[in-house]
């Protein structure tokens, strides 16, 4: 009896015979919406200065291409437009999140597929496939590291970000698909397996290196392919190996199941939850307790204390250290706050529940706001933590000066498949985030080119719109 072929062949041939016309229709529309909603949180971070140095960091490395990327004038070479709108996709902590794997697939694979798609001329049709087998491969690495048992993601455990290193896996099959070459797509995966990292140190403990992770992945899945075409090759067994991804990054704990069960007939895709909220997905459940106490009239000065029950894992991240989290010293931090998030529920909220102006500098360290975070523990909550990673549930406890004490619990977490966000949800999240960026003409050719992406005949509709905000501007010499 012969061997099954290596993991990685089998992903290549997964890629191979992928086609637009056999895509499930739920998944073609996924798609359609991801990259509508990926491109709006990339053009709204498009101020940061992180995306500043983004682009002044590709700007400078090398000369005109024909890709676009956010705010800069003229074409970069794929994986440097690549890297800047991925920079951008992440920076705000706004993109889509698979679970239980507890990674943001979108913000790699999209900017990637998006820059290579542009230089190659690929049609609509051409994009969505590629971009559905990258989102599809990147969550079945990143489900083959969570740990059942265990409850979490072993990436997460380890202080590994899966979205940067099983997002330039992901994002490399599907740059390979467009350059023709999907059926040698393991080579590209074995390439980019030298290529991938990412630590989430930051998420604890501050610093904005964490934004930067899915521009290096889409970058470095260009990359690899790129490299791939010129006669580069990886090992076959580059995932499972003795001296595999999974043994380096995992120590050989995995599930290759995950990977290969039903592979091409059963699509995670259209599971992967969009974000309401521009923060940190562990503290959403936290917006929403809030705004149920602000629903019933509760004002902050009535409280006396609030406890915050999370799954305990969810600590490390939004709960510790306490002091920190109780007065993060930016927007950025705040995030990533647990008594932030409530702070928010209960004083701020636009838009969906909260919008991106609810995470300023100014506020984080507003003096109502440090006030009622000081007020704020975060807990482990048994219930929550039996919960986790398939939610990101919340149990707020308020007690109050006149001695109520209301408990509200929110055990789903809202734009995943039991608490959707629709369409037009999804519309207007994208409409608030280019408003004021890009003009009316450009941001309707944005979405009518997502609306209709089956049918066009290239992304440009897309692509160009973006080159029009020039916060910089690229000189040519």
């Amino acid at each position: 009896m012969s061997n099954p072929p290596a993991l990685a062949e089998q992903v290549s041939a997964f890629a191979a015979s992928a086609r637009i016309e056999t895509l499930p229709a739920d998944v073609v529309e996924s798609v359609k919406l991801r990259v509508l909603d990926t491109v709006g949180i990339a053009v709204a971070a498009t101020g940061m200065d992180t995306s500043e140095a983004a682009r002044r960091w590709a700007i400078a490395q090398a000369g005109s291409g024909t890709s676009s990327a956010i705010g800069v004038h003229g074409g970069l070479p794929a994986s440097l437009a690549a890297f800047v709108n991925g920079v951008l996709a992440h920076s705000l902590d706004f993109d889509d999140t698979h679970l239980p794997s507890v990674l943001h697939p979108s913000a790699s694979v999209v900017p990637a597929v998006l820059a290579v798609a542009e230089q190659c001329g690929s049609s609509g049709g051409d994009l969505i496939t590629a971009i559905a087998v990258g989102l599809e491969v990147c969550v079945r690495l990143g489900m083959a590291g969570y740990d059942e048992a265990a409850g979490n993601s072993t990436f997460f455990e380890h202080g590994q970000h899966a979205t940067a290193i099983c997002g330039t896996m992901g994002a490399a099959v599907a740059v390979a698909m467009l350059l023709g070459r999907a059926e040698t797509a393991h080579h590209a995966l074995g390439v980019a397996a030298s290529m991938a990292s990412g630590i989430i140190e930051s998420n604890r403990t501050g610093g904005t290196v964490k934004r930067l992770h899915c521009g290096w992945a889409a970058h470095s899945a260009i990359a690899a392919a790129e490299l791939v075409s010129l006669g580069v090759t990886g090992p076959p067994t580059v995932l499972e190996g003795r001296f595999g991804f999974f043994q380096a990054w995992l120590h050989g704990d995995f599930d290759p199941a995950a990977i290969s069960d039903h592979l091409g007939e059963r699509w995670h895709v259209p599971d992967i939850f969009f974000k309401p909220y521009p923060a940190n997905h562990f503290t959403h459940a936290a917006v929403d307790a809030g705004r149920r106490l602000r629903d019933q009239g509760v004002d902050p000065r009535q409280v006396r204390r609030i406890v915050l029950g999370v799954p305990a894992p969810n600590l490390r991240t939004i709960g510790e250290p306490i002091d920190v989290k109780r007065a993060p010293l930016t927007g950025y931090m705040a995030q990533f706050s647990g008594p932030y998030a409530v702070a928010v529920g209960l004083l701020g909220g636009g838009g969906l529940g909260a919008s991106r102006e609810d995470y300023t500098d100014e506020l984080a360290t507003d003096p109502q706001r440090r006030a009622l975070m000081a007020k704020i523990e975060v807990v482990a909550d048994e219930e929550c933590t039996k919960i986790f990673p398939r939610q990101f549930p919340a149990v707020l406890t308020a007690e109050l000066t006149d001695g109520r004490v209301l408990i509200e619990k929110v055990l789903t977490t809202r734009g995943g498949p039991e608490r959707p966000l629709s369409a037009a949800e999804l519309a207007a999240k994208f409409d608030a985030n280019v408003g004021g960026v890009l003009s009316r003409p450009d941001s309707e050719s944005i979405i009518s080119t997502c609306q209709q992406l089956e049918r066009a005949t290239d992304v440009r509709g897309i692509t160009l719109p973006l080159r029009h905000h020039t916060p910089i501007h690229r000189i040519l010499d």
